[in-house]
């Protein structure tokens, strides 16, 4: 069959013309069938997860893969046959990743499977809910408030109001009528209507502009992955005319051998890339993305295990995560009982909670307690927003009721309810007014009369595991802060029975009326009420201001702006779709006491890939200086690829993997790359002043080239381990264990196959020389720790 195109540009099997089924009946299951099969679906445009091939295709097809090949091609070249094994080592590395990577793909796509996105359709006349990516063209689909806009569509019946914010960056709610377009991308804040599904999949607003994005601009990338490229970028720049000149130095200024010449080029090439490095850093992560999937947390972005290793600051709601999301009505307080009995308010109540079609937590506890027979209609409403804190209905009798924030209803006559509602606050109740009004509900703000009737105070139950949660991170020197739409005394009393520290310091956010004030608030207060979606979003903003790494946990679509500023951006599973799509961890059983662990995983990874890329970029910065320095004097490159490679083992690649998974759950400091040179460049100049030093004895003393290369093997190895020790220090099991395998293993090579490894035997001078050298080498690499990593050492210790 011949693909034919829709009259927007897409290509389909079938042209299928627009309708705009009814409302309450939809599309006919055979219609949505016929649709989906020719093309017409709201396919994703692209995998969660990277695709089988992809992770085949980057893990093997990659520059320095490519380097190594002709590399062995040179070897081969000259018949050098030993001189090969750096070659299964990569091969090794390339099946490992690759292995991980499918391993962890598997992981994540099972998590992710539950965590899809779901839509509410109309067919047949009645509902259903499929993944959004089962939704067709011309589909009546249900939105409600706390669900993403999946695909464009077109208002058919009811009203609702959403934020485009995550699409166009406006952050004003946008009332949806009849008529009406609703953008995919954006949320819905409050109400519920029907809507005909209008561009799905490509050809969707978000999808084009996510198309877009791509052509424009790359992807964000974590502080240590830019760090890491921006190292194998230089060095990928260096190494092919350093390469060149070796070459020509050995051959031609020293009168050795084409074979001998390539061996000593293709080892001084191999010694300056850091082959298992990027490796290690990307097996590390997809290891800490399996490990959190399995404690149910699903990861969307890797880069953002690294961010939690920093995070000195969480951001929380009280809702949801100091307190359970199910809420129960305590009380009813009359404020006004000559004119309202108890009686009287309940039936206000049950026909208030009766007309609308709000669905968020409040409202079910008040469908719970004031369940009953609607007896008034509603002839207009007006939804609860975060922003304004209130809604409100007007009856068929003509009577309009206002509920809501005490404080935004009364306005300024607040302060004559002050005590009596504070009252009820300080003992952690939110409370909500219920007030007769005189105005209409259509204008925006309070214009009218506004007649008290009563408080209605709701109770949320604190969390059994949240005291020892915030304890936790209070002692890992981890500030919370809490931020919330509810009263500043009713949170705060809340936040101090959770045991948050200092959260008697608390601030109404209303009172913060520009910028400047929410700068300096950051710094003083602990509990934000009665803060608007915007200014969530400015907190947050303040606070990286401020230089601290920012987590923030979210449940709601009002949490959802600034989820999109912090650094790090959680959510709870239980909560709205749209911000488990937004968010970069989804807490998938929406466990608050998941938090620790899936802090202390970034941590881990962070301190332990740091820990082990000291360890290759010791190997890098000893040959980068060893090349350049051979070439200025012209002296000849002592050790051969086949003898790199039996140190890089036993000394940098089967350490530095097994350290990668230890437990480490130290505060990280500093940036990354310094934290790696530091503890690098003592163990790197060591390595190149011996080395130079064997060097220049050997040429004195008259020893063979073949024992240069066994006296330097024996030297960087001695340096290799005496690194191990530091980085080890102070010793648990595994370390010792450790390292006494790796030594075994190098002695094990030298004694048996030195033939393999290109090893020659020494007689008693270059022995007495070779072991003079690592004799001064230990003083000289002690100094150098101290001098280039003073305190940090210590400190590493102490925290170790």
């Amino acid at each position: 069959m011949f693909r034919k195109a829709d009259r927007d540009g897409l290509q389909f099997d079938k042209v299928i013309p627009r309708t705009v089924p009814p409302a309450d009946t939809g599309l006919s299951d055979a219609e949505a069938a016929d649709r989906l099969q020719n093309g017409y679906g709201n396919t994703a445009m692209e995998s969660a997860t990277k695709t089988v091939w992809q992770i085949v295709e980057e893990n093997v097809f990659t520059y320095f893969n490519l380097i190594f090949c002709v590399l062995a091609a040179c070897i081969l070249a000259v018949k050098s046959y030993n001189n090969l094994v750096f070659m299964p080592v990569i091969i090794i590395n390339t099946l490992i990743g690759i292995i991980q990577e499918l391993r962890s793909k598997r992981v994540v796509d099972k998590l992710s499977l539950v965590n899809a996105p779901k839509a509410t359709l109309i067919r047949e006349g009645r509902e259903v809910i499929v993944p959004t990516d089962k939704a067709v063209r011309d589909d009546i689909a249900v939105f409600s408030a706390g669900q993403q806009v999946y695909a464009d569509a077109v208002v058919v019946s009811g009203t609702c109001q959403t934020n485009e914010a995550l699409v166009t960056g406006e952050a004003d709610e946008i009332t949806k009528n009849p008529g009406d377009t609703l953008m995919s991308g954006s949320f819905v804040v409050a109400g519920e209507c029907r809507a005909c599904l209008d561009r799905v999949g490509a050809d969707s607003f978000a999808s084009r502009l996510t198309l877009e994005a791509k052509k424009t601009g790359k992807k964000r990338q974590s502080v240590m992955m830019t760090a890491l490229n921006r190292l194998l970028q230089v060095i990928g720049v260096i190494i092919i005319p350093l390469g060149v000149l070796m070459y020509i130095q050995q051959t031609r200024f020293l009168g050795r051998s084409v074979a001998e010449g390539v061996v000593s080029t293709v080892a001084a090439v191999i010694g300056m890339i850091p082959e298992g490095l990027y490796l290690l850093v990307s097996v590390a992560l997809v290891i800490g993305i399996m490990r959190l999937a399995r404690k149910k947390t699903l990861v969307h972005e890797m880069g953002c295990i690294e961010t939690l290793a920093r995070v000195d600051v969480l951001c929380v709601d009280k809702t949801g995560t100091i307190t359970e999301n199910k809420m129960t009505v305590q009380d009813v307080v009359p404020l006004c009982e000559d004119r309202f009995s108890e009686d009287g308010i309940r039936l206000i109540m049950s026909d208030y909670v009766g007309n609308m079609t709000g669905d968020n937590e409040t409202m079910a506890a008040l469908r719970r307690h004031f369940a009953g027979d609607v007896m008034n209609r509603a002839v207009k409403t007006l939804q609860f927003t975060s922003a304004t804190k209130y809604g409100g209905i007007t009856f068929s009798s003509g009577a309009t009721y206002l509920l809501g924030a005490p404080e935004m209803i009364l306005t300024d006559r607040y302060e004559q309810y002050r005590d009596v509602i504070e009252k009820y606050s300080s003992l952690g109740c939110r409370v909500l007014l219920l007030a007769l009004y005189s105005g209409d509900i259509a204008q925006k703000g309070i214009n009218g009369e506004v007649t008290p009737v009563s408080l209605i105070l709701l109770a949320n139950k604190i969390r059994e595991e949240a005291p020892a949660t915030f304890r936790f991170f209070q002692k890992q020197g981890v500030k919370i802060i809490v931020i919330s739409g509810d009263n500043p005394t009713t949170v705060s009393q809340v936040a101090l029975e959770a045991g948050i520290r200092d959260a008697d310091r608390y601030v109404d956010a209303s009172t913060l009326g520009n910028e400047r004030k929410i700068k300096r608030a950051v710094n003083d207060y602990v509990v934000f009420g009665r803060v608007t979606p915007g200014q969530k979003r400015k907190l947050i903003r303040a606070l990286k201001e401020a230089g601290h790494t920012v987590a923030m946990t979210g449940d709601g679509v009002n949490d959802i702006l600034a989820m999109k500023d912090s650094d790090v951006s959680i959510a709870m599973a239980s909560g709205s779709d749209v911000a488990s799509q937004v968010a970069q961890l989804v807490l998938m059983k929406s466990n608050f006491s998941a938090l620790p662990s899936v802090v202390m995983e970034g941590r881990r990874v962070i301190n332990n890939i740091e820990r082990s890329a000291s360890l290759y970029l010791v190997k890098n910065l000893f040959s980068f200086l060893l090349a350049v320095t051979s070439l200025i004097f012209t002296l000849t490159y002592p050790v051969s690829p086949s003898q790199l490679s039996l140190v890089n083992v036993a000394t940098i690649g089967m350490p530095a993997f097994i350290l990668a998974l230890e437990q480490n759950y130290n505060i990280v400091r500093g940036g990354f790359m310094k934290n790696v040179l530091l503890r690098a460049l003592p163990a790197g100049i060591t390595d190149f002043v011996a080395v130079v030093a064997a060097v220049l004895l050997c040429k004195a003393f008259g020893f063979s080239n073949e024992e240069l290369g066994t006296m330097s093997t024996m030297i960087l190895a001695a340096v290799g381990f005496m690194m191990l020790i530091i980085v080890c220090w102070p010793f648990t099991s595994l370390r010792k264990a450790m390292l006494i395998l790796m030594v075994c293993i190098f002695a094990f090579c030298v004694i048996l196959l030195p033939w393999f490894f290109t090893l020659s035997p020494l007689s008693w001078k270059p022995l007495l020389v070779m072991f003079g050298i690592i004799i001064l080498a230990a003083p000289l690499m002690y100094f150098l720790t101290r001098l280039l990593r003073g305190p940090v050492f210590e400190k590493q210790s102490e925290e170790a």
